[in-house]
């Protein structure tokens, strides 16, 4: 008896939440912006709690939420108030969960093979290879340059340094692989 009750309970609690944030995003749809902060603010933690209960790292949840509340935020104009508001919300929180394990995947793939000295004077507290990386930089085209401080420096992937540079993923993905290559090539010159 008392599961059943905790179950009642939980379906009673489900509906009303799923009826309050349908409301609140067709209201937040309508210009409401009261309702949109209010339902933001609800529907994050709710989030929270699902990713960290299926991810348990705190950086990644914390990162994966605010991607899901803009996404959430793009996407809030195809709402349709007809339907359940719940299964809308956490079909773009799985889709941007899965994009951001790829990212971080594809990232720490790419980490592991290059182990290029840009990378290791990012991380490094030896002043000289610090220096030493800075100076090469400076021997780079801007773009090569800008690309790199992104991505190996700032920590964008390469679909938010693209983004920021109006460019296509592919062209930042060119810009950091000849900025590396020159790096190299500036590095071993020194070395001679």
């Amino acid at each position: 008896m008392g599961i059943e009750r905790e179950r009642g309970t939980s379906e009673t609690a489900r509906a009303e939440e799923e009826a309050r944030w349908s409301e609140w995003m067709t209201r937040a749809n309508a210009g409401d912006t009261e309702a949109y902060a209010r339902l933001l603010e609800e529907i994050g933690g709710v989030m929270e709690q699902y990713l960290r209960r299926r991810f348990g790292e705190v950086d990644f949840v914390e990162d994966c939420v605010q991607e899901c509340l803009l996404a959430i935020h793009r996407a809030r104009t195809t709402f349709d108030p007809a339907r359940r508001f719940r299964p809308w919300m956490f079909a773009i929180v799985r889709h941007k969960a899965i994009d951001m394990l790829r990212r971080r995947g594809t990232r720490r793939r790419h980490e592991s093979q290059e182990a290029d000295p840009l990378q290791r004077a990012a991380q490094t507290t030896d002043p000289a290879l610090a220096l030493q990386a800075a100076e090469a930089l400076r021997g780079l085209a801007p773009e090569q340059r800008d690309a790199l401080l992104m991505t190996k420096y700032c920590g964008y992937s390469l679909n938010e340094a693209a983004r920021r540079e109006g460019v296509s993923v592919t062209a930042m993905k060119s810009r950091v692989h000849r900025g590396i290559r020159q790096i190299k090539r500036i590095l071993a010159e020194d070395g001679d």
